[in-house]
């Protein structure tokens, strides 16, 4: 950890030095899914990018422990449970199950703690009695709501005022409310909705103070970063900021707060109306599972990113996904023909490399503590990919052993600096097998048929039957098929 770590901070608005409270150690915070549907590319979006800056910290040498939590008790899971007829509790663990599957199917790790509302029932119930107790929440028939006057700090991460609030604010029609800008932290029980005993009464949480309650209980009053989408900063993550430093004072709760920048769909807001919310499940079957993950770290996490959809023929194309898997293409038969020439046996040793080897990791290093800017990352794995291929095809220049030296350490080196991101983890051959088989699938070829073509057309070129080879090899031209003829043997993929 010789480098310095700088990353953004949305309090403070810039870019601070990292100071962990504790030297060496990283305690992290995500604002996780309502789990009331299935997950879509927004939320995978927005897991990726933080499970990247957890792996970029643990590749710059901290111990993280990264907390995310289950949202099992909200108004849309209580409304889709009427809906449907199934139990609340059945159809958010349900629903929570299906997106801990597609999180993994984008590389993305485990929390080391996964707190679920329903188990912390207690602890948010002991923090809104402190905040009443400290004078900044206050009982009405039922309900407890969070006193926003009381608490002069609010705003300060959304850059709002009270004054400006409160000339903003809309008359509410609860006049058990001191203030419209007051929020809830305690619901009175409803007919047919989950509650649990309580100070005021039978009721359930409200969606803010559960956070609170959270980071409280599983990383302390006071934690290294608080994360989650743009759209989490007013009101949910001021709001956690209010209940937090409320009830314990001003310089407790999160030291940096790091969010990730909108994704938008051919320049609009996903939206359910516009048609343009995708399942990660639809992404990864047109895709693969490692495409949108290699998009998503393509881009810096804060910026803004578009993201282009067509309809072509009836089929839903997702064009910077297929550009990102041809890229990904690029990678991994690279990595394959490093492999190949590096079972020769040649360990990668201490000696001279070429530069833009020996550079890939300081270059990668120095990228990711600067405000974890993965691009530079991307850009350096593809110019050490790029050397790699050179080499392989033109050795002439470079002496024998600094070339040896050079693949073996690059086939080993991709894939450390990859794993800093998430990607590059595959083995080559069956990321490039599934890939194949999967686009063979779109096109509607025969892979079978393929493979047939192709066994004749190996058995001519023993037979040194090199016409029929030859017509072989143009009748699989015209299914869209290429031809490889490699060390391995004759090898086949979609023409592109």
């Amino acid at each position: 950890m010789a480098t310095e770590l700088r990353l953004y901070d949305s309090l403070r608005r810039q870019k601070v030095p990292f100071e962990p409270i504790e030297p060496g150690k990283v305690s992290m915070y995500l604002c996780g899914p309502t789990t009331y549907a299935p997950a879509h590319i927004g939320h995978a979006y927005s897991a990726i990018c933080f499970d990247m800056v957890r792996r970029a910290l643990m590749w710059l040498g901290y111990e993280v422990t990264f907390v995310r939590n289950i949202t099992d008790v909200d108004d849309k899971i209580i409304q889709r449970s009427n809906e449907i007829g199934e139990d609340w509790k059945s159809l958010s663990s349900r629903f929570a199950d299906a997106y801990n599957h597609d999180m993994q199917t984008f590389g993305v790790l485990p929390p080391d703690i996964e707190p679920r509302v329903s188990g912390t029932i207690e602890a948010i119930v002991a923090l809104i009695q402190k905040l009443v107790d400290e004078g900044v929440a206050y009982a009405a028939d039922g309900d407890v709501y969070y006193s926003v006057e009381a608490f002069p700090g609010y705003g300060k991460l959304s850059g709002q005022s009270i004054d400006d609030l409160r000339a903003g604010a809309r008359v509410e029609v609860d006049e058990r409310k001191r203030s419209p800008m007051d929020f809830a932290l305690w619901k009175d029980a409803k007919p047919g909705e989950p509650s649990w005993d309580s100070p005021w009464g039978t009721g359930r949480p409200g969606w803010h103070i559960e956070c609170s309650a959270m980071t409280t209980k599983h990383l302390g009053n006071t934690f290294d970063i608080h994360a989650g989408g743009k759209d989490l900063i007013f009101p949910h993550h001021e709001n956690e900021i209010a209940q937090s430093q409320g009830a314990y004072g001003e310089e407790t709760f999160a030291h940096y707060w790091m969010h990730n920048g909108f994704l938008n769909f051919s320049g609009e807001k996903m939206s359910k109306s516009l048609g343009n919310v995708f399942g990660c499940q639809e992404i990864a079957a047109a895709v693969g599972q490692e495409a949108m993950r290699f998009f998503t770290v393509s881009h810096h996490y804060r910026s803004p990113v578009n993201f282009e959809v067509a309809t072509e023929d009836g089929r839903v194309v997702f064009k910077d996904l297929e550009a990102v898997d041809r890229r990904l293409d690029y990678f991994y038969t690279t990595l394959q023909r490093l492999d190949t020439f590096a079972a020769a046996g040649v360990e990668p040793g201490e000696g001279e490399v070429i530069p833009e080897i020996a550079e890939l990791a300081a270059t990668a290093r120095a990228g990711l503590a600067d405000d974890f800017n993965s691009p530079v990352v991307i850009a350096a794995l593809s110019e050490a990919a790029r050397a790699g291929n050179k080499l392989l095809d033109e050795p002439k220049g470079v002496p024998k052993d600094v070339r040896r030296r050079s693949i073996a350490r690059l086939a080993r080196e991709l894939r450390d600096v990859g794993s800093s991101l998430g990607i590059l983890h595959s083995d080559p051959a069956e990321f490039l097998t599934e890939r194949r088989d999967r686009l063979a699938a779109q096109r509607g070829i025969d892979a079978a048929a393929v493979q047939e073509l192709l066994d004749q057309r190996t058995a001519a070129r023993k037979a040194k039957e090199f016409a029929q080879a030859d017509a072989l090899r143009d009748r699989l031209t015209e299914m869209g098929v290429e031809v490889l003829d490699t060390p391995r043997g004759a090898e086949w993929r979609v023409a592109e």
